[in-house]
C-alpha cells in the first residue's frame, strides 16, 4: 500500500460523495499517526482505508459500522488500534457506505464484502499478511482465508461466528432490525449497551454518536440483517492458515458456542477465552485482548513503559494518586472537569488498568 512518508502534512481522504479531499495531518504530539487513501472495487466502490504503523501488513475487517475517523478518535479505540499496530503495518478499512467511504446502491452480501476487501489487499502486493476479523468481519475473515489460501500469513477471529441465524433468536434479531429502521437513534444507544457494558458511560454515549455517524439506519440495518444471515459454517474446513479465536467468554452479541464452532470446523484452530462481556474489542480489558493476538501474530507484547505519561498526565496521575476527584483535579489544574476526566481515562489506557484505583497504586508505588 502507498502508506508515503512517515509524517505527512496532509492526507488524503475519500469525501461523501467519493472525491478526494485532503484534511491536517494528526496533529497528536509523538504519538502514532494515521494514513488515509482510497481504493477502489471492481465496481467502482470508493473505499477508505486507514494504514497505521510501518513493517508487515496486518489486515483488520472491523464489524458491521466503522468510521475510520471517529474511531481514531475515540480514546478507548485508539488505544486499542495503536496496541496492534506496534511494530507492524495496520491496514483498516470503511466498508461501502460507511464512515468515510462513499455510499453504494448494492445491497449487502458475503460477495460484495469479499470485492472490498480484494480492493484493499491488492495494494499490499504479492505479499501474505495477517488477517484479523472481528465480529461480522470474523465471518468475512473465513470466507477470504478459505478461498484464497496462499494469502493469509495468520488468521485471527474476534467475537466472530460461523452461524448468524444462530447468534440469538429470531424474535430478538426481528426486533432489533426493526429498532435499527424505526428509531436509529434508539437502536444504536440499545446496542451500545449490549456491545460495551463494561465500557464507562462516556465511551458508551460517544459510541453511539458514533454508529450514527457511521451509517444511514437503511444501511445499519441492511448490514446487521447480513450478520444475521451468514453462515460460513461450509467453509471452515477449507481455512489452511494457522488460526486464532478469541473470544470473551460472556460476551453479549455473539455467544462463546459460535467461536466454538468456529474452533471445531477450522483445522488445528485454537481457542482464547478471556473474561468479559462486551463485544467490542476496545472495551473491558482491552490490553489483555491486545496482548493474546500480538502474541500468536508473533509480534513483541510489552508492557507500555510508565514513563511514557506525557507531564499533564503525570501531574494528573500524581492528583488521582491523592485520592482527587475530577473535579478537584480540574480546579487544580485550571481545566474543564471533562477534560480532567479525559486525562485519567487516557493515563489508564496507556497503562493498560481497569479503574482509577490502579492508578492511584501505581502512583504509591513509584514514589
Amino acid at each position: 500500500m502507498r502508506t508515503g512518508p512517515r509524517r505527512p502534512s496532509s492526507r488524503r481522504v475519500c469525501a461523501p460523495g467519493g472525491s478526494v479531499a485532503s484534511v491536517a495531518a494528526d496533529g497528536h504530539n509523538g504519538r502514532v499517526q494515521q494514513r488515509l487513501s482510497r481504493v477502489t472495487t471492481a465496481d467502482g466502490s470508493a473505499l477508505a482505508v486507514a494504514t497505521v504503523g510501518e513493517g508487515r501488513p496486518v489486515v483488520y475487517v472491523s464489524g458491521w459500522l466503522s468510521h475510520l475517523e471517529r474511531g481514531w478518535e475515540l480514546p478507548e479505540e485508539r488505544a486499542f488500534l495503536e496496541g496492534l499496530a506496534a511494530g507492524c503495518r495496520l491496514v483498516r478499512y470503511d466498508r461501502a457506505g460507511c464512515g468515510l467511504s462513499a455510499p453504494t446502491s448494492r445491497a449487502p452480501s458475503l460477495e460484495y464484502e469479499l470485492e472490498q476487501l480484494a480492493a484493499v489487499v491488492a495494494e499490499l502486493g504479492d505479499e501474505p499478511f495477517d488477517l484479523i476479523g472481528a465480529s461480522l468481519g470474523a465471518p468475512v475473515a473465513v470466507a477470504w482465508a478459505a478461498a484464497h489460501p496462499g494469502t493469509v500469513r495468520r488468521l485471527v477471529l474476534y467475537g466472530g461466528w460461523a452461524s448468524g441465524p444462530l447468534i440469538s433468536p429470531a424474535s430478538a434479531r426481528e426486533h432489533i432490525l426493526g429498532l435499527v429502521a424505526s428509531h436509529w437513534g434508539l437502536g444504536s444507544d440499545v446496542l451500545t449497551d449490549i456491545f460495551a457494558p463494561d465500557a464507562p458511560a462516556s465511551a458508551r454515549a460517544a459510541f453511539g454518536r458514533y454508529q450514527r455517524e457511521s451509517s444511514s439506519a437503511a444501511t445499519a440495518r441492511a448490514l446487521l440483517e447480513l450478520s444475521y444471515a451468514l453462515d460460513v459454517t461450509p467453509l471452515l474446513p477449507q481455512v489452511a492458515a494457522p488460526t486464532l479465536v478469541v473470544h470473551r467468554a460472556d460476551d453479549r452479541a455473539a455467544p462463546l458456542a459460535q467461536a466454538e464452532a468456529l474452533r471445531d470446523g477450522i483445522p488445528g484452530a485454537r481457542l482464547a477465552v478471556l473474561p468479559g462481556r462486551s463485544h467490542l474489542p476496545w472495551a473491558g480489558d482491552a490490553p489483555a485482548l491486545v496482548a493474546t493476538i500480538r502474541r500468536f501474530l508473533g509480534l513483541r507484547v510489552a508492557r507500555t513503559p510508565a514513563g511514557t505519561l506525557t507531564p499533564r498526565q503525570q501531574e494528573v496521575a500524581a492528583l488521582v494518586g491523592e485520592g482527587r476527584t475530577n473535579r478537584e483535579i480540574a480546579e487544580r489544574l485550571g481545566i474543564d472537569e471533562r477534560s480532567a476526566e479525559g486525562h485519567v481515562e487516557r493515563i489508564r489506557l496507556r497503562l493498560g488498568f481497569r479503574s482509577r484505583a490502579q492508578i492511584a497504586a501505581w502512583y504509591a508505588e513509584r514514589r
